[in-house]
């Protein structure tokens, strides 16, 4: 992760998000990383809509990721948020049926500059959001990646991460969600903003 640095999502790294996404056509087809959110992805497919929501989202604080850096360039990002802020998650009915309790956070998506994949980008964003998720309070937290040992799978369709980098962050296997997707979880403490510590990493 050397040569990286992380920002939250926000009104003043908006700018910087944006120019990534429109970098790659949007992201997946002018997705906007709205998919996850309660309005879901524009019906009509325009990208110009998910554009217009996500930045209304942001710009009011119900979005949120950890920005990776690579000098003045947002290079990736890891989109995390609460289970009402990201309610739709892939494989829902299977995610339900065993379904305890929901987490205070979600982990739900990766994406890195097609320059910049295999530096260990995903990693920086994945220790970046933990972190902020520490100063946000801490609590219990998700993901559902997939398990891409000994298969050969496309980058593009990490987009959940693999369980390789969350078990090198931490997080345990809970359940299978699916052929090859897992839900995986750990609690990750407050921050403790009187010395800038966390308990994230």
């Amino acid at each position: 992760m050397a040569g990286f640095r992380v920002r939250p999502l926000d009104a003043g790294s908006w700018p910087d998000f944006a120019g990534l996404v429109e970098r790659h056509n949007g992201v997946w087809g002018g997705c906007w990383c709205m998919a996850f959110h309660p309005e879901g992805l524009s019906r009509t497919k325009n990208p110009e809509e998910n554009r217009a929501r996500k930045e209304s989202r942001v710009r009011e604080g119900g979005a949120h990721a950890a920005l990776v850096y690579h000098g003045q360039a947002c290079v990736g990002w890891c989109q995390f948020g609460s289970a009402p802020e990201l309610p739709r998650i892939k494989h829902r009915r299977a995610y339900e049926k065993d379904l305890d309790a929901l987490p205070d956070w979600r982990i739900t998506c990766f994406f890195v500059d097609r320059a910049h994949r295999r530096r260990g980008v995903a990693a920086a964003a994945l220790d970046g959001a933990l972190q902020e998720i520490a100063r946000l309070g801490g609590g219990t937290v998700e993901g559902y990646p997939e398990d891409a040992e000994g298969r050969s799978v496309s980058a593009s369709f990490l987009y959940t991460g693999t369980v390789a980098l969350f078990e090198s962050h931490g997080f345990e296997r809970n359940r299978r969600l699916g052929k090859h997707h897992w839900v995986v979880g750990r609690k990750v403490a407050r921050a403790d903003v009187r010395d800038g510590r966390t308990a994230a990493s």
